[in-house]
């Protein structure tokens, strides 16, 4: 959700579970202008809140010139005071994979984790246990990649390619109409496609080169992970994730307002295969 306006824009999810108080929506809206010009950011987000068991982190992203590359991850635990997370490579994923349970809500908290490696064979084997301290911090970047490459969605047609394949926010982009936007094959996967290099030549001969360079999250399985619902008399659109709960986008029809939030506690639902 960008930042700009970000005290009206929080209201379109209210219908959702999500609400800040004013006070946290003041210091947000001021911190975030701050942040903007100190790491010179084209545009900030407000990514949304990772509740913890000590305390809560509240989460922000800056971009620069390509809108889906060139971005950073930023934590606060008062809205005010940034810190920059680190880059969640593959192999700190790998490492924070084995932590469970809720975050604690201090980025300078390790966990324990002791893995037992068995060495040699038959009756000379012998185990070896080797103890390994993850952080915090880097949980907490892992976890946010996950929920931006699984549930971060935007509408058709929000951002362009260009032909040097850099990702810019298209500025003529003027909503969705009602029609359109009560279907779920027009809103993508705001992250590098996975399933588009699969399709066949027949299958990409109606798309469109400029904008549909994402994945539409109607291919998603399971099926049914999203929940999709239009407001009365607002004909605002609203879009839940079963898979991460906790993420809400918004989309106003024939505007380009539209964004979304995670307010969660960092856990992914497992169990949403056998609930469908």
């Amino acid at each position: 959700m960008e930042s700009e306006g970000l005290h009206l824009n929080i209201d379109y999810v209210g219908s959702c579970g999500i609400l800040l108080s004013p006070e946290q929506k003041s210091s947000l809206q001021n911190s975030l202008v701050i942040l903007q010009n100190h790491y010179k950011f084209n545009r900030v987000f407000f990514w949304g809140q990772i509740k913890g068991i000590k305390g809560d982190y509240f989460i922000a992203q800056g971009t620069g010139n390509d809108e889906l590359a060139d971005r950073k991850t930023l934590y606060s635990l008062d809205c005010v005071t940034w810190g920059l997370l680190p880059q969640a490579t593959q192999a700190i994923r790998e490492q924070c994979s084995v932590v469970k349970g809720r975050f604690i809500g201090d980025p300078s908290h390790e966990y324990e984790h002791v893995e037992i490696k068995r060495i040699g064979e038959g009756e000379d084997a012998t185990e070896e246990e080797n103890t390994i301290m993850i952080k915090e911090e880097d949980r907490l970047a892992s976890v946010i990649a996950h929920i931006d490459e699984e549930v971060a969605i935007v509408p058709r047609g929000a951002y362009v390619k260009t032909p040097h394949g850099t990702v810019l926010k298209n500025r003529s982009f003027e909503g969705l109409s009602v029609t359109e936007s009560g279907k779920l094959h027009n809103y993508f996967h705001f992250r590098d496609p996975i399933r588009l290099s699969e399709k066949s030549l027949l299958e990409k001969a109606d798309l469109e080169k400029s904008i549909d360079f994402l994945d539409p999250i109607h291919e998603d399985i399971p099926r049914g992970s999203w929940s999709l619902k239009f407001e009365r008399g607002s004909g605002l659109v609203s879009i839940q994730s079963a898979l991460w709960p906790g993420l809400a986008f918004f989309h106003v029809p024939h505007t380009p307002k539209f964004g979304y939030v995670y307010f969660g506690t960092g856990e992914k639902n497992k169990d949403l295969p056998f609930m469908l």
